[in-house]
Formats: C-alpha cells, structure tokens, sequence
C-alpha cells in the first residue's frame, strides 16, 4: 500500500504552455454563458426570491458531500418546524455563514483569514455533528484527511499546525492579486506558466478552493468552508454580479472524482492542470444549467401572472411563493404584512388557479406549496 500524500507547495502553481492555452480556451467558453446569466438575472422577475433559494439548493448539496442525507425537500418541509433535526440545522448554519459572507464582501471587504474564521464560527455553530469545540479558530494539532479515524489509513496529512499562518498568509495575498515574497517560482517560461495573482478569477477560484483544502486549517468544516469561498471569490473578483456561482451540485454529482483530484495537488509532484480542468468543466455544467433553471422559472412565473390577470395583491401573494415554496396564511400575512383574512383568499385563489398545492385533509396550519417550481429547482 502506498503512504499517505504529505503537505503541498506554496502558490502559485505551474501548468505547462499547452495546458495553459486549453483552460484559457475553455475560460473563453465559461465567460460568455457567465455573462448571458448576469443579464438574465438582471431581468428576471423573480430575482432576489430566486437567488435566496438557489442558496438553499446550494447550501444542501455542498452538506451532502459531506455525507449528510437531507434533500432540498426535507428543508422545505422542515422551514416551518420549530424542532429541526441536527443535518437540517446543519444546513441552515451553511446558508447563514454564506449570506454572511456575501454581505461582507459586498461592503469591500477583501477575503482573509479572519473573515473566514468569522463564517467558519457560524458554519459550526449550533447543533452540528463533527467538531464544534474549536469552531472559528484555526487547529493547533495535526489532522489527516482518510476513510477512518486511524493515521495509518490516511491518504493526506496535511500541513503542521504550526506552518498553517505562513500557508493562509500565501493563500491571502495569491486571492487578493497582491505579490508577496513566498510566490518566489522557478519555471522554464519557454514550456511553462506560473499562474500567479494575475491570472483569471475562475482559474485563481480553483486553485484557491483546492488550496485551502490541502491547508485544511480547521478540524472540521474545511468542506463547506471551501465551498463557500468559491461563491465569494467569484463575487469579489466581479465575475458575476449576483451570489449564484453555485458549484456544489456538480462537485456532488462526481464526488470521487472531485476529491482524488483535489488529491492530486498535493505533494511533491502537484497535477494542477487535471484539477483546474475538471473544476472548469463543473462550473461550465452549472452555469448552462442555471440559465435552463432561470429560463424556465421566469416561463412559470409569467404563466402565474397572466392567470392571475390585475389583482395586485395575489400578484404579490403568487411571487412569495418564489422565495418560500412552502407557506402558512400567517407566513403570507407577516411576510407581506397584509391581514390574515387576505393572505388565506389570496392562497385559496391561487389553489383554484392551479398554481399551488395544499393538503385539503388539514382544517389547520394548512401549508401551501408551489410544487411547479420545486419541481424546477
């Protein structure tokens, strides 16, 4: 059996010239469907609803790399409960750290490691299985990354917990453009390419998300916390204007794949290419996927207004459905601060439309449910 991998380079990686020219070819491609989604989402009906449950879907797929088993259907049945189980709250910590995220960078606030401490605090907050005891600091012992608990079955040790500020420092200045005296490379430049600071966002939002997982700088929560500094990478660095550059569907879909690549980083012979490539692939997926998602969503909520005709205040009642597939009279009636009497005429109105669903067998606490657009989702 072979031993396990040991620690990684500091950046920047090196690809060779070939190489180099096929991911910026494939970039090209990305880049134009990334900018048909930011017109869309500029124009889309239902655009701030939408993005809150596409962080929903997002949230849930980056815990089932995990290992958890809750679906997007158990969450939205879940919503309204007061008790949740610990993989639903699990969820919802995720969702909370990366809406905490998202609002710090919008303010120009650049990615550093204290940043990601204070949304790695969250991301293990309450209620979590794995390790919560050191939630929001990085670890002081060392860790291993393997399919048991045992040292001898692992397939990568990561970095001395003593070496991981030197490795975040490295990671910090790389993300934020900035040169820095440890990304001092030897490299043929008649064969190769260093990709530094400068290069593109979607290969820097690769590299930096594999990079922080080979560091591996918390206990538990490296997973997510990665995950989660993709979709803030791609914000702070304006490649997209809106926080859906959701990868963690296609990473789940090829989870053994995604892992013995991001594997293949580390040490002393890093493939960074085959990493890079397959990261790109994922994000091209996604993004052809989010724009038939956002299509078809606009289809069904244009198909609601017109049913609905001019009755304004339905109108509004059909659209918070966008946001909250899952609602009671009264969440209607606090949402849109309308009386309760009105949220359940305008609820009963959509039922006999066709629109939504709801369990007629209740005479109380009915939920209604727009099951066209989870089914979408």
């Amino acid at each position: 059996m072979m031993g396990a991998i040991k620690g990684i380079d500091f950046l920047p990686p090196k690809v060779t010239l070939a190489q180099a020219l096929q991911l910026y070819k494939k970039i090209a491609i990305i880049k134009s469907s990334v900018g048909k989604l930011n017109s869309d989402l500029e124009h889309s009906v239902v655009n701030s609803q939408l993005i809150q449950m596409l962080s929903l879907k997002e949230s849930v797929q980056s815990t089932r790399i995990e290992g958890t088993q809750v679906t997007f259907a158990d969450m939205i049945e879940e919503s309204t409960k007061k008790n949740k189980s610990s993989e639903v709250t699990e969820v919802m910590n995720y969702m909370e750290a990366l809406s905490k995220g998202i609002d710090i960078i919008n303010t120009g606030t650049p990615i550093s490691s204290r940043l990601i401490k204070q949304l790695h605090k969250i991301l293990m907050g309450k209620n979590t299985s794995g390790t919560t005891s050191a939630s929001g600091e990085f670890r002081s012992i060392q860790n291993f990354i393997g399919p048991s608990n045992k040292l001898e079955d692992a397939v990568y040790i990561p970095v001395d917990a003593n070496q991981i500020g030197d490795y975040m420092t490295n990671l910090e200045y790389f993300i934020n453009s900035e040169k820095h005296r440890s990304f001092e490379r030897t490299f043929d430049s008649d064969s190769e390419v260093l990709l530094d600071e400068s290069s593109d966002t979607l290969i820097k939002t690769a590299i930096m998300h594999a990079q922080f997982e080979s560091i591996h700088p918390f206990l538990d929560g490296n997973g997510r916390m990665g995950r989660i500094l993709i979709v803030l990478n791609t914000m702070q660095d304006s490649l997209i204007n809106k926080p859906v550059f959701f990868v963690s569907e296609e990473l789940e879909k090829e989870r053994i794949r995604y892992y013995n690549l991001l594997n293949g980083v580390r040490g002393e012979n890093p493939d960074w290419f085959a990493w890079i490539n397959f990261f790109l692939d994922a994000c091209q997926r996604m993004v052809d996927s989010m724009l038939v998602k956002l299509e078809n969503i606009k289809d069904l909520a244009n198909n609601g207004l017109s049913k609905i005709k001019s009755e304004s205040t339905i109108n509004h009642i059909w659209l918070a459905t966008f946001s909250h597939p899952s609602l009671s009279v009264s969440d209607v009636a606090n949402k849109l601060n309308i009386a309760v009497s009105t949220s359940r005429n305008g609820l009963n109105r959509l039922v006999q439309l066709g629109l939504i669903d709801v369990d007629h067998s209740k005479k109380k606490n009915r939920v209604y449910v727009n099951n066209d657009l989870l089914r979408l989702l």
